[in-house]
C-alpha cells in the first residue's frame, strides 16, 4: 500500500498537502482505476474463451499422465499423500505460472497498435496499469484453478472444500499471478519485441518450475538446488496451495510466512514494472 500511495503522488493525481480523508479518497480512485484497466483486459478474454481451454490442455495432460504414472510406481516420498495429491497444488502453480509468464508479450502488441501510447499519456498513474494487468492475469489464472479443481476431484484427490480455504486458493492465485505477469511486463520493456520475448520466456519458465517444490519435495533436492528452490517465488506459491487446497493437516504458519513472501515479491515487481513501463516504447 505505501508504494501505491508513493506512486499516486508523484503521479501528479494527487497533492500531499490535501487533509488524510481527501488522500483516502485519491486512494480509492487509484484502485477503481487499476480495476478498470484489468476490466478491459478481462473483456478481451471474453471475447476468446478457448484460449482458456486450450491453455488448460496441459496441466490436465500433466495430471492425467505424469501423476498417475508417478503415483503407481511411487519413486518419489510425499510422506503421508499420495502424489497426485502432492502434485495437484504443483500443477495449479505451473498453470498460473504458465499463464502469466507470457503476458507481457500482449504489452509488445499493444505498444504496435499504439493503444499503449494512448495509456501512457493519460494521468492514469503507471503502477495502476500495471496492477491492473496483474489482476486480470490472476482472473485468467483463476479460470485455470477451476478445471485443475475438478481434475483433482475426480482423480480422487482429497480436496478442501472450506470457504476460506477456497478463498486462501484465491487470494494466492493472484498474488501468483501478479508476481510473474509483472516480471514478464518487466521482460517485454528490456527487450521490445515479440521473437526475444518469446525466446526468454521459454528459456525461464521450464527452469522455474523444475526449480520448486512443485512436483518433487525440497528434501530430496541436492544443496545447490534447495538454494535456487528458496529463492524462487514459484516454491512459496506451491506451498502456499498445497497447504489450503489439500483436505490433509496442514501447518497454517507456512500459509502465514508463503502470502507474506508473495505479497513482498508482487509489491517489488509492481513498482518496477511501472517505473520500467514508459521504456517499452522508447
Amino acid at each position: 500500500m505505501k508504494l501505491l500511495e508513493q506512486d499516486v503522488r508523484h503521479s501528479g493525481l494527487v497533492n500531499p498537502l490535501l487533509p488524510p480523508e481527501n488522500l483516502w479518497t485519491q486512494l480509492v480512485d487509484f484502485a477503481r482505476t487499476s480495476t478498470v484497466i484489468a476490466e478491459l483486459e478481462v473483456r478481451k478474454l471474453m471475447h476468446d474463451q478457448t484460449d482458456l481451454f486450450t491453455r488448460a490442455v496441459q496441466p490436465v495432460l500433466w495430471l492425467l499422465i505424469f501423476g498417475q504414472v508417478f503415483t503407481q510406481i511411487r519413486a518419489i516420498p510425499t510422506g503421508n499423500l499420495s502424489y497426485i495429491a502432492f502434485m495437484a497444488p504443483g500443477i495449479l502453480a505451473q498453470s498460473v505460472l504458465f499463464i502469466s509468464i507470457f503476458y507481457g508479450i500482449a504489452v509488445i502488441w499493444e505498444r504496435d497498435l499504439g493503444i499503449l501510447q494512448k495509456f501512457l499519456a493519460s494521468p492514469t498513474p503507471r503502477t495502476a496499469l500495471v496492477l491492473g494487468k496483474a489482476l486480470s492475469a490472476g482472473v485468467r489464472a483463476l479460470s485455470q484453478a477451476v478445471i485443475i479443481y475438478i481434475v483433482a476431484a475426480l482423480l480422487g484427490v482429497q480436496i478442501d472444500w472450506n470457504p476460506l480455504a477456497i478463498l486462501g486458493v484465491i487470494v494466492v492465485v493472484f498474488l501468483g499471478a501478479g508476481i510473474f505477469s509483472t516480471f514478464s511486463l518487466i521482460i517485454a520493456c528490456l527487450v521490445k519485441t515479440r521473437e526475444r520475448f518469446m525466446g526468454i520466456g521459454q528459456v525461464l519458465t521450464m527452469p522455474l518450475f523444475f526449480a520448486s517444490n512443485a512436483i518433487y519435495p525440497i528434501t530430496i533436492m541436492p544443496a545447490w538446488l534447495q538454494a535456487i528452490a528458496l529463492a524462487n517465488p514459484l516454491t512459496y506459491l506451491v506451498d502456499a496451495l498445497r497447504s489450503l487446497m489439500l483436505a490433509a493437516p496442514s501447518d497454517y504458519a507456512h500459509v502465514g510466512v508463503d502470502v507474506l513472501v508473495l505479497a513482498g515479491v508482487m509489491c517489488i515487481m509492481v513498482w518496477l514494472g511501472a517505473r520500467m513501463y514508459p521504456k517499452v516504447v522508447i
